[in-house]
C-alpha cells in the first residue's frame, strides 16, 4: 500500500514544470516561512512569545528524537530501492522520519494550540510540505504520516508540560 500510494503521487512529478517548481520550493524553502512567523510571533505579544518558545522546544526535542531514530533504524529512501522520479538531490540517510515534515508539524501544532486560525493555515502548509517530500521522490507516505504524528505528539506534550505557561 505504501509503495502504491508513493507511486501514485510521485508519478505526477515531471508532468508539469509549474507544479514541480512549486513542490521543490515547498520542499526546500517553506521552513523559512515558519521561521519568519515564529520570529514575528516572538516579538508581538506575551502570549505569542510563549507560543514561540513552545515551538522552539518542540523543534529541539523533534531534532533530538530524529537523530536517535536515525541512529537505530534505517529505512531506505524510495529512490534507493526503486526507479522513481527524483526532482532534487537527497541525502542517502534513512527515509524515516522525514525531518522536514517532523519539524513543520511540530511548529504548526504548537501554533494551533495558541492561535487556531493560523494553526489551521500552517497545518495545511505542513500537509503540503509532506506531500512535496513524496512528490520530489524522497519519502514514502508512511514516513510522512509517521513524522506528522510524531511532530504533533511532541508538540502536544510540550504544550501540556510547558514551563512558559501561566
Amino acid at each position: 500500500m505504501d509503495v502504491k500510494l508513493f507511486r501514485a503521487i510521485n508519478f505526477l512529478s515531471g508532468r508539469s514544470l509549474m507544479l514541480d517548481k512549486m513542490m521543490i520550493f515547498i520542499s526546500n524553502r517553506i521552513r523559512f516561512v515558519y521561521i519568519l512567523i515564529l520570529i514575528i510571533m516572538f516579538f508581538k505579544r506575551q502570549e505569542y512569545r510563549k507560543m514561540a518558545m513552545d515551538a522552539a522546544i518542540s523543534i529541539l526535542i523533534s531534532l533530538i528524537i530524529n537523530i536517535f531514530i536515525k541512529l537505530f533504524y534505517f529505512k531506505p529512501r524510495p529512490f534507493l530501492k526503486r526507479s522513481v522520479g527524483i526532482l532534487i538531490p537527497s541525502k542517502m540517510d534513512s527515509s524515516f522520519p522525514s525531518k522536514h515534515t517532523l519539524l513543520v508539524f511540530a511548529v504548526s501544532t504548537t501554533i494551533f494550540f495558541y492561535h487556531r486560525f493560523l494553526g489551521v493555515i500552517m497545518g495545511g502548509m505542513s500537509f503540503l510540505t509532506g506531500l512535496s517530500r513524496i512528490w520530489v521522490g524522497h519519502h514514502y507516505p508512511s514516513d510522512i504520516i509517521g513524522s506528522a504524528f510524531l511532530g504533533s505528539l511532541i508538540s502536544f506534550f510540550v504544550h501540556k508540560l510547558s514551563l512558559f505557561q501561566k
